[in-house]
């Protein structure tokens, strides 16, 4: 009988094959087995593991979801070319340890990397492990390692032929369209309006770049002192507008005034944590970049979290991923949220 991964507190972990996984690993790292495998609660897509042998030594695995796998997601090759490939950049990243693509192995590709030390901040008390200074500083260096991403040389990199960069806000419009009509059961005319609006008022793509699709302050680990140890969760990375990359960071960044918190998370209300307008200007100082149609990236990326939760709630729901953080719950109706300010927004641009 074949055995089950457990995790430290000898409970079951769904999506891990222990022996061929800790075989796999002991071929390009040294490992001192039994391996133990925790899921690192937080993620709301791709499945990410802490891995500890006997020793204390750490990695960390990523693998798709268990069921509702959307079509053209969850790509383990792509993500793992892209860390791979921002190894020597400015763009803190895992050290890559090896991608798998064979499926005996553990039913799924996957990849594997070093375990970076750092914290994630979600809510006010993990905002507490930092100063005030220290969470101005981290405003700051999150402002920098996003101008890094997009100031990533291409050709270098070997990443110049990731995706088409041209009509990438048309593009993620119909994308992600599509996808919150695959995912979703409830009637919410809201999205179409908001989509319609936003398809005939796209601003000019004025250069492209590499984009992180997600960049936001709880896909960063981050220190003590307010430095970024490493940026995560390159899922929807691609080529694109950079601006739209920087309107997705400010449709995630909550105020103490804003009223509702599309994924729950209220750390950037904490004092020291620069508003969204601190973060926009730092971000043109740095690139020169004219961000006039700020406001309405803004609103864009507000449309688009709304349809990105509507998927991550159906695929809780659905049981693709096997523990619902309780944020989850409030999703339905930070969707709605999400809608509403998109439009609101729109009617002043």
């Amino acid at each position: 009988m074949a055995s089950a991964a457990v995790d430290p507190a000898g409970d079951p972990v769904a999506g891990i094959d222990p022996v061929p996984v800790t075989n796999w690993l002991a071929e390009r790292a040294t490992v001192a087995p039994p391996l133990q495998f925790e899921l690192i609660t937080g993620g709301h897509s791709n499945l990410t593991y802490r891995v500890t042998d006997a020793q204390g030594r750490r990695w960390a695995l990523r693998r798709p979801p268990l069921a509702h796998l959307l079509a053209g997601a969850h790509d383990m090759v792509r993500e793992h070319r892209l860390l791979s490939s921002l190894a020597d950049t400015d763009v803190p990243t895992p050290p890559v340890v090896g991608l798998c693509t064979d499926a005996s192995v553990n039913g799924a590709d996957f990849y594997v990397t070093d375990f970076v030390e750092g914290s994630v901040l979600r809510s006010l008390s993990e905002a507490d492990e930092l100063s005030p200074e220290a969470r101005s500083a981290l405003s700051a260096r999150l402002v920098e390692c996003l101008v890094a991403i997009h100031a990533t040389d291409l050709d270098a990199t070997g990443l110049a032929d990731l995706g088409r960069s041209a009509d990438y806000v048309a593009r993620q419009l119909h994308v992600w369209q599509r996808q919150f009509n695959a995912m979703t059961s409830r009637d919410l005319p809201i999205i179409e309006h908001v989509h319609d609006r936003l398809v005939v008022s796209i601003p000019p793509q004025a250069d492209a770049a590499l984009v992180h699709g997600d960049y936001r302050l709880d896909n960063c680990l981050v220190t003590a002192d307010g430095d970024v140890a490493a940026v995560l969760d390159w899922e929807i990375a691609t080529l694109g507008d950079p601006t739209a990359d920087l309107g997705f960071l400010l449709g995630y960044w909550v105020e103490p005034d804003d009223g509702f918190s599309p994924l729950g998370h209220n750390a950037t209300t904490a004092e020291g944590f620069w508003t969204r307008h601190q973060l926009a200007n730092a971000y043109a100082e740095a690139t020169g970049r004219d961000l006039g149609a700020i406001d309405w990236h803004f609103a864009f990326a507000s449309w688009r979290l709304a349809c990105i939760l509507e998927g991550v709630h159906a695929r809780y729901v659905g049981g693709a991923i096997p523990e619902i953080p309780a944020e989850v719950h409030q999703f339905p109706q930070s969707i709605v949220a999400l809608a509403e300010r998109a439009e609101a927004v729109l009617a002043d641009c």
